[in-house]
């Protein structure tokens, strides 16, 4: 994984001192009722100090006092400070205050827990966390920090938000940031409402950003990311260095070239046996994408997947030459050893930085920042024909990125400068689940049968999970997805199908006991045995817009094959259900001594205003409650 900085986690678990004396301006009589309203903490006064003194020398200061409400905001009180070989934590101390505002105990950085910040999947990272939980159970409560940060470089400038939390008001909090006159930086304010105060002298430049009675917010379901409504402040520095890098850059398309220039060009010499054993590979092929497939099934069977976070290697990659010779390496240097193999037969690729996650989250177009991306993905630009390449994993099939990745705008590093690309989207009507089941009822009201699925897009991960693991395990982890009292499964099987548009295909018998009970001569069904849709919660006065982060399609057609003598009484109407939020059908036909249940529900990813949420809830309700309904059948 692409390191991730943790600047961000710095300003927002953390942070005016501090003297052992009482400080009435902290009662909590004093802060107003609206401020109060559904808060669980609020930050009384936070002053956010950054020093830009050289480009190797930055100087963070961070004063803030936090009243906690309640149990719930207990996190809000606690600090982790983040420190590795660039970064160095000068000073640290504290003080809690009673709701009266009197000291009742003071901490410093002695009291603060130490430890790796090693993640579970890092093999190497050097950085470490220092963590202060306080221990108070009198509520409401007020802690104040304070503390100093020293950063030796200025390539990576933190981030600042006014408040990033739910559940939490701001009576006052304001940003300084100081630099030289003759400083070239770019700034950009997201949410911002005002202008920041701006002080000059001979020596400095201040900006000062001040944000006051900061109402808390909830969060809301289907909601966007929240880079979309909070308030935060970004700032690169054109001159920058890093761990000794030095550079510049205005613009994606300078960053672009710095990063291929000083990190990656000189990182993907091969030895003479490498390159000779590629050649031989793809000895006879003489289609590109063929090339390209069979070198990327060799990373695939080479190498694993391993994260390594340290020094500058946070951004930049192992040399080719190690990873061929310890079979490993995290995003960076996987994606750049394929990119040195496909160099061998003269197929060019790009180095890609995206920002990585199940919500798709696109670098800022307008603003280039080296923090934007948490992830190394390949492009190959072949003719009428761009293939992009997971190279991290060992499953994933040639030319699928999956939801991880898709659907956003990310930056390749070439030679020539950066580019900014979009990845490919994976559409509602591809994101397909579609099952088909033969199912029989026993006069004893259990169900047995033949089931069988395919999932497509960004359905294919669905069963990820299950892939690699033994027998036994993957029939424990079936009755987890398949969340029916009384289900059992034989025959299981699961099949990729890694083509040009890959599907994941399962098979199984299986039998529910009791699922279609019988009252005297009644016998009740639910015939969507598998695919019930959840009702969502209800959220009065909505602020925020409503965001589908990705549609799907799903198909479902089960046939019950009925005993003797049974004769339908009562069933649910079909249904045809249109909307704005997607489609739903649903068609019960009677033939024989045959019962077939068809199903279709399409969502649609987009973005709705605020006052359409109640209209989502209810596409969710209707859809649910005719997921829910039966058909009972009378016996003779």
């Amino acid at each position: 994984m692409f390191k991730k900085h943790l600047f961000l986690l710095i300003f927002c678990s953390c942070t005016i001192i501090v003297h052992a004396q009482d400080m009435p301006e902290y009662a909590t009589d004093r802060i107003s009722a609206s401020l109060k309203n559904r808060a669980d903490a609020v930050i009384r006064n936070m002053e956010t100090t950054l020093d830009m003194r050289a480009p190797d020398n930055m100087v963070l200061n961070v004063k803030k006092a936090v009243t906690i409400f309640n149990k719930s905001g207990d996190d809000r009180a606690a600090l982790s400070l983040y420190y590795n070989k660039s970064t160095s934590i000068k000073s640290i101390k504290g003080l809690i205050l009673n709701s009266f505002g009197q000291p009742t105990g003071k901490f410093s950085q002695s009291n603060f827990r130490d430890e790796s910040a090693v993640n579970d999947f890092s093999m190497f990272e050097d950085a470490r966390i220092k963590h202060y939980v306080p221990n108070v159970i009198a509520y409401p409560y007020t802690i104040i920090y304070e503390y100093e940060i020293r950063y030796k470089q200025n390539l990576i400038i933190p981030d600042w938000y006014a408040n990033p939390y739910p559940d939490v008001a701001v009576e006052k909090s304001t940003y300084a940031f100081i630099s030289k006159p003759d400083d070239q930086v770019r700034i950009k304010e997201y949410n911002f409402k005002g202008v920041p105060a701006v002080v000059k002298s001979d020596k400095y430049i201040t900006r000062t950003w001040e944000v006051t009675n900061l109402n808390a917010f909830r969060m809301e379901p289907f909601a966007p990311d929240p880079n979309k409504y909070l308030t935060y402040i970004k700032i690169a520095a054109e001159q920058f260095n890093y761990y000794g890098y030095k550079g510049n850059y205005k613009n994606w398309d300078e960053l672009g070239k710095w990063v291929f220039d000083a990190l990656i060009k000189d990182r993907q010499a091969l030895s003479p046996q490498t390159v000779q054993e590629i050649k031989t590979l793809v000895k006879g092929i003489s289609n590109d994408k063929e090339k390209a497939r069979k070198i990327y099934e060799y990373v695939q069977k080479k190498t694993r997947y391993i994260s390594i976070q340290v020094g500058i290697g946070g951004f930049q990659p192992f040399p080719a030459t190690d990873v061929q010779t310890l079979s490993y390496g995290d995003c960076k240097a996987l994606v750049n050893y394929t990119q040195s193999l496909l160099k061998v037969v003269d197929i060019p690729s790009l180095y890609c930085v995206v920002y990585a996650g199940d919500l798709k989250k696109s670098v800022d177009t307008e603003f280039a920042s080296m923090d934007q991306g948490n992830h190394i993905i390949l492009c190959i630009p072949l003719k009428n024909d761009t293939t992009w390449l997971e190279c991290t994993s060992q499953d994933s099939p040639f030319g699928y990125l999956g939801s991880f990745t898709d659907d956003r705008t990310v930056l390749a590093c070439t030679a020539e400068g950066g580019k900014l690309l979009k990845t490919p989207s994976l559409a509602t009507a591809s994101n397909l689940l579609k099952r088909k089941a033969e199912l029989k009822i026993e006069n004893t009201g259990d169900v047995s049968g033949q089931l069988t699925t395919d999932f497509s897009g960004s359905q294919y991960d669905n069963n990820q999970r299950l892939i690699n693991e033994p027998y036994a395990e993957q029939l424990k982890l079936l009755k987890e997805e398949y969340d029916i009292d009384n289900i059992d499964f034989a025959d299981f099987k699961l099949v990729q199908k890694k083509n040009e548009h890959p599907v994941t295909s399962e098979s199984m018998q299986l039998s529910i006991q009791k699922y279609a009970p019988k009252t005297n001569n009644l016998v009740y069904l639910i015939p969507n045995a598998f695919n019930k849709t959840r009702s969502i919660p209800e959220v009065r006065n909505r602020t925020l817009p409503v965001y589908i982060n990705r549609g799907y399609t799903d198909e479902d057609e089960i046939v019950y094959q009925l005993p003797d003598g049974y004769s339908i009484t009562a069933r649910p109407p079909d249904q045809e259900i249109k909307s704005a939020f997607g489609t739903y059908s649903m068609h019960i036909s009677m033939e024989g001594k045959k019962l077939t249940y068809k199903r279709k529900m399409v969502l649609n990813n987009g973005t709705y205003p605020a006052d359409k949420y109640e209209d989502l809830t209810q596409f969710f309700s209707t859809i649910s409650g005719l997921d829910n309904s039966k058909v009972i059948f009378k016996t003779n």
